[in-house]
């Protein structure tokens, strides 16, 4: 089919303007149509990806599925995805429809909700198909509106600052990003993805200011793209907006947010970093992976005392979004094959465990962990489906957490074993916060009078959640179908990563990994 690509990224876009010019009135049936209307373009643009992932051929590392066209002020449209992007594409439509199915329940300005998420769907999916520069770029900024207006508008009590610090924190991040790729495009003459792949970008040392600089231009150009994707991973220390913006933002808005949204710094290293710049980050590769080992036990340590469940799930992405970031810059096949796996697992994992949060939260009003206890004696479906993925958060073997770390540590151990040691304490750290707080919420006695009522889950809530065991459990049982699909790609960008790398840095990066 010609133009997919298309039709999946603008098929929710044409369903928000159908809500915005078509549905008219205030009414519960209005917000009734907005919800299913909604649903039913998200579940379509869906069905249409599964077109793709069918029809995509794992053996070829190239972009399948290209649409090039004129754009605007002589710019090129061009998309295509390859091994690595299609499953975020996957991920992202997978998502998007059980986000809105979770959201029956918004009852103020149902259509404007449903028009943002709708946006947000396109603008997400625009930034892991675009193939051009400024094209991704858009999408990339994007984004923030539609989030910044549903944390803002439909969250929590300090909803405002918590979206402004979203909204300030990511597009600063992105400042520095676009001066480099204005750089990039004036140096190479065109602003296409391959084009600036094949490009060697000056990495002669140079003094700037007083500094060495090694790795010149190319470590100039990676910091650059690095203060952009580091904020939107979050990295450390730079990751201070997310409990805030989780803690604020709805249920649907968290999911999003942990499930998709924090996926776009890791794909940003994937897709620029790496083949663009090698020798910035192999220059920087070191530093990168001794902040990631950072993340991952300091955040673990702040997890262990947060007495609001958001705040403690927001930190444990932080810390599962350190082993990402590690495993891919340990620059071997196993850290990479782990990174993908893990974003991929944490966007099933992470968005659930904001949904269980969303289930009594819906109920009673309140996240706070101390205002829970022995839910397990009136919601014994909600504490099953709770320790499910509280386990898959931790680890355990069988479930996609276990596939995505336990690569990323070998990844880790390959490059540098100091980095390994210090990395796997973070295993033994998210089962002390996971476990606490389950143990807290549906364990011991049901003494508060306030829980004496509360129902378990109803039948809709239940069927949101079988989805994500069922990916939960699939990828953890059988992890090669996601490894046979980026494993082709990531060996290929691999290959040209370890050519573009001239011999004395790799006869130095060697004597200080061990």
């Amino acid at each position: 089919m010609n133009n997919l690509l298309s039709i999946i990224t603008f098929l929710p876009l044409v369903a928000a303007v159908i809500l915005a010019l078509f549905l008219r009135g205030d009414d519960e049936a209005a917000a009734r149509n907005a919800k299913w209307l909604a649903l039913a373009a998200t579940v379509a643009t869906f069905l249409f990806s599964l077109l793709v992932l069918t029809g995509f051929d794992s053996a070829n590392t190239g972009y399948q599925f290209v649409e090039e066209g004129d754009w605007i002020m002589g710019l090129k449209y061009k998309m295509g995805v390859d091994g690595i992007s299609v499953l975020f594409v996957m991920l992202t439509t997978f998502m998007m429809p059980l986000t809105i199915w979770a959201s029956w329940g918004v009852k103020t300005r149902v259509k404007e909700y449903m028009i943002a998420f709708l946006l947000l769907e396109t603008l997400m999916l625009g930034v892991f198909m675009a193939l051009d520069l400024v094209l991704f770029y858009l999408f990339f900024e994007a984004g923030l509106i539609p989030m910044f207006l549903i944390i803002g508008i439909w969250g929590g009590a300090n909803r405002i600052y918590a979206s402004f610090k979203f909204f300030l924190y990511t597009f600063i991040g992105s400042v520095l990003m676009l001066v480099a790729m204005v750089y990039m495009a004036l140096e190479v003459g065109s602003t296409d993805f391959e084009m600036l792949a094949n490009h060697q970008f000056d990495s002669h040392s140079f003094s700037l200011l007083g500094l060495q600089i090694a790795g010149g231009i190319q470590t100039l150009l990676f910091l650059a793209f690095f203060a952009s994707f580091a904020v939107k991973m979050p990295m450390w220390p730079v990751h201070t907006w997310l409990p805030d913006a989780h803690v604020q933002a709805p249920t649907a808005g968290s999911v999003v947010l942990a499930a998709i949204l924090l996926k776009m710094g890791g794909y940003g290293f994937l897709r620029f970093s790496l083949p663009m710049f090698p020798v910035g980050v192999e220059t920087m590769a070191t530093f990168v992976l001794w902040i990631s080992v950072i993340a991952i036990v300091y955040t673990s340590l702040v997890a262990l005392v947060q007495e609001d469940m958001k705040k403690l799930i927001a930190y444990s992405s932080v810390a599962h979004m350190g082993y990402v970031t590690a495993g891919i810059f340990s620059l071997n096949q196993q850290g990479l094959d782990g990174a993908i796996f893990q974003m991929i697992s944490h966007g099933f994992i992470s968005g659930a465990l904001f949904l269980c949060v969303g289930v009594i939260y819906d109920r009673m009003h309140t996240r706070d962990i101390d205002a829970y206890g022995g839910l397990a004696t009136r919601m014994p479906a909600y504490a099953l489906i709770f320790m499910f993925f509280t386990m898959a958060n931790v680890g355990l073997p069988g479930t996609s957490g276990f596939v995505g770390e336990f690569l990323t540590l070998v990844g880790m151990f390959k490059a540098n074993t100091w980095v390994a040691l210090v990395a796997t304490s973070g295993v033994i750290l998210s089962a002390a916060y996971a476990l606490y707080l389950y143990r807290r919420v549906v364990f011991g006695d049901l003494i508060k009078e306030s829980l004496k009522a509360i129902t378990d889950m109803d039948k809709r809530e239940r069927m949101i959640f079988a989805p994500l065991v069922a990916m939960t459990l699939l990828l953890g049982v059988y992890p090669s179908l996601v490894t046979d699909i980026i494993g082709p790609s990531v060996e290929a960008l691999l290959s040209n990563y370890h050519a573009a790398i001239p011999t004395e840095l790799v006869e130095a990066a060697a004597s200080t990994s061990h």
